[in-house]
């Protein structure tokens, strides 16, 4: 018995050894591509960050409304990031990285076209669609390529790509906003997501071949039919996904909310900050971010992804009350340096963590789900919080804010299990002394 035994610590070493040789090979081939993409595409988005609410303001309507607008970009992502996910397993993840931005460009020229608030919340509707294209097909390629062994670095690879884009766009579009009009930054947005789209036509390699080799390619066929789509119902059983998801609802709920829609009209209304400055703040944040993401990659895939995500949600729940509690500029810059670092030190984790459980239904359904569920962060962030700065304060909605991240932080670091790191290279090894 024990000679049987012996021998499967080693092949399973050589096994983890021939997918890391593997998996490399595939990030210098196919993640640089999927990096430069997400970057054009983000630096858009950074653009008319800190110009949406204060565009929307201009047509006259409330908190809520601003909410309302910032949320319709999250609630038109809702219906489409599960069918994103199964058509990715069935026409690739190409077609979704070209169609994506390419619906994106239209939308946001037409956005700085609009004349009414009726047609920016149409249009912004059509940009949470594109959205839900594109990035649900890139969190399925950096999935294709990476192995649990590098999927902390290689996730933070492509949140420093996004957190690239997000921290140039900012204080790009508030100059622009602030020199030419709140309109002008749409338009750039709208010709930066159709370089987007010709970048992944010309230069973004096809990845679904990457996981049928993996054994993934039967999941995701099984994710297409009747029988996927009910173990993909049966996510909302496992423990674990629903707690990353808890955490992931938390990051959306505070960036739609807080930093798209609360922070703008505080700045506005009670410190004086207009385009130029919020810009600097928000680029404060995605610096950081950037600063602290690739550290973060490597501490949750050599101590494991709770070490990671609990700091995070902790900082970035005091963050947000910080901001409730600041009287001038410099405090809601030193709020936005601490937001910028809780974010960054958790950043790659929760993707991570959903790739490493393997759940039923295969990639393309699992992380449509997720999706799916985190963008319900989204889209009730600006809407609730709208609705308490209406009825009460900014600084009660950014306490309401701060204390869902830390109640997120500490039920994950409670409930959830263990998938990287020690503690799981422990648990492994003692399942195969036992047989």
């Amino acid at each position: 018995m024990n000679q049987t035994r012996s021998p499967r610590p080693s092949q399973e070493a050589g096994r983890e050894r021939v997918d890391l040789i593997d998996s490399r090979t595939r990030v210098r081939r196919y993640l640089a591509p999927v990096l430069v993409s997400t970057f054009i595409n983000m630096l858009g988005v950074g653009l008319v960050g800190p110009i949406l609410p204060l565009y929307a303001s201009s047509f006259g309507v409330s908190a809520a409304m601003v909410g309302l607008l910032v949320s319709s970009f999250g609630i038109a992502r809702i219906p489409v990031n599960v069918p994103a996910g199964t058509m990715a397993e069935r026409a690739g993840r190409r077609a979704l990285l070209v169609g994506g931005p390419l619906l994106i460009s239209v939308s946001a020229i037409l956005s700085g076209l609009a004349s009414s608030f009726g047609q920016l919340v149409a249009f912004r509707l059509l940009q949470g669609l594109g959205s839900a294209l594109q990035m649900t097909a890139g969190m399925i390629v950096v999935t294709d390529i990476s192995t649990p062994s590098n999927r902390g670095r290689t996730m933070s690879s492509y949140q420093g790509a996004l957190l690239l884009g997000v921290s140039v766009g900012p204080i790009i579009g508030g100059l622009v906003g602030e020199q030419f009009g709140y309109q002008v930054p749409f338009f750039v947005y709208g010709a930066l997501a159709l370089c987007s789209a010709a970048w992944a036509f010309f230069a973004v390699p096809e990845t679904k071949d990457l996981a049928a080799s993996a054994g993934t390619r039967s999941k995701g066929v099984a994710a297409t039919s009747p029988a996927g789509w009910r173990e993909g119902l049966g996510l909302l059983t496992d423990r674990n996904f629903l707690l990353v998801c808890l955490v992931s609802i938390a990051v959306f709920f505070t960036r739609s909310g807080t930093q798209s829609t609360v922070l703008p009209l505080l700045g506005e209304s009670k410190l004086g900050i207009g385009p130029e400055k919020l810009g600097y703040a928000f680029t404060a944040i995605a610096v950081v971010n950037f600063l602290t993401i690739s550290v973060a990659g490597v501490l949750c895939d050599r101590y494991g992804r709770k070490m990671a995500i609990v700091p995070s949600c902790i900082v970035c729940g005091l963050a947000v009350i910080s901001y409730a509690l600041g009287h001038n500029y410099a405090h809601f810059m030193a709020s936005s340096l601490l937001l910028g670092l809780g974010t960054g030190i958790g950043g790659p984790a929760p993707a991570a963590y959903l790739a490493d459980l393997d759940l039923p239904g295969g990639r393309g359904l699992t992380m449509g789900v997720y999706r799916t569920i985190s963008d319900l962060g989204m889209v009730m962030g600006p809407i609730l919080l709208g609705a308490v700065s209406d009825r009460f304060s900014f600084s009660s909605a950014l306490w309401l804010n701060g204390v869902l991240f830390v109640v997120a932080g500490v039920s994950f670091g409670l409930l959830a299990a263990e998938t990287a790191g020690p503690s799981r290279e422990k648990r492994a090894r003692e399942s195969i002394a036992a047989g």
